[in-house]
């Protein structure tokens, strides 16, 4: 089984940050009902407590990152996120 990284970076009181949030709660759950899904690490971290990330960040929050790399921005598309996650396997 594969384990896939998400990051997703926002900040307090960003209600994109909020509804990104709901989001991916929602597919990694409908993902880890799937027989042979890999297992997701997901971590918050916030552009105000990182100034490299407020940096390249600052006009694009919420940031989803997949192991790293740049998946969407501003609002995540849940077909799209929970395709991902699959095809990380």
């Amino acid at each position: 089984m594969s384990t896939v990284n998400l990051t997703l970076i926002g900040k307090p009181g960003c209600h994109l940050c909020d509804d990104a949030r709901t989001v991916v709660s929602t597919v990694l759950a409908e993902v880890a009902a799937e027989p042979g899904a890999p297992e997701v690490m997901l971590e918050e971290k916030s552009i105000l407590d990182d100034p490299e990330l407020h940096e390249l960040y600052v006009e694009e929050i919420p940031v989803l990152l997949i192991n790293g790399l740049v998946h969407n921005y501003w609002r995540i598309d849940p077909a799209r996120l929970h395709k991902a996650l699959l095809e990380v396997r």
